[in-house]
């Protein structure tokens, strides 16, 4: 399956890229805004489904590691880099400023629904924080819901949820 994003609303429009062929032009209406608008099938647009087959492999290779958003109903799977610092997650939304944004429909999550802080300890190995955003639904680690205050470390391969939406941290290489 692929998915265009709508030029005017940037709401995403999913569909089987292998009932078509390279070459061949689309029209879609954006269910969303209304919006018609055309796309051309292109080589590269078809060689994007390997690309993404290979998104675990990539999970590991940024400095400070990355999220992985398990695909659902609501949206695509996806591998986000993360920075040093505080990675706000949080639903994409054109203009939002948020700095690690997911890419779904899902209502459950808001716009800006925790902070993952990426720091060095001690030792220097990277450690990952998890705290609630506040967020309307609650963000989740083992099934325990998040107090207002508190903080959770996690580990390579932790996975944590905030609203129907399942997250697995991927460490930085050279940490694990």
């Amino acid at each position: 399956m692929k998915r265009v994003r709508c030029p005017k609303c940037d709401n995403y429009i999913t569909f089987d890229e292998k009932k078509y062929h390279e070459g061949q032009s689309l029209v879609f209406e954006c269910p969303q805004c209304g919006k018609q608008f055309g796309i051309r099938i292109g080589a590269a647009k078809l060689r994007a489904v390997q690309k993404e087959e290979q998104l675990d492999e990539n999970a590991y290779e940024n400095d400070c590691g990355s999220i992985v958003v398990i695909e659902n109903t609501f949206h695509y799977k996806q591998v986000i880099p993360l920075q040093m610092g505080d990675n706000v997650i949080g639903r994409y939304m054109k203009g939002s400023g948020i700095n690690t944004p997911i890419e779904t429909n899902d209502p459950s999550i808001d716009f800006t629904h925790c902070i993952l802080n990426v720091s060095r300890d001690k030792h220097n190995k990277l450690k990952y924080v998890l705290r609630d955003g506040p967020s309307y639904t609650g963000t989740f680690v083992d099934n325990e819901i998040l107090g207002d205050r508190e903080r959770r470390v996690l580990e390579d391969g932790s996975m944590f949820t905030i609203g129907a939406t399942s997250i697995i941290l991927r460490g930085a290489k050279q940490d694990r």
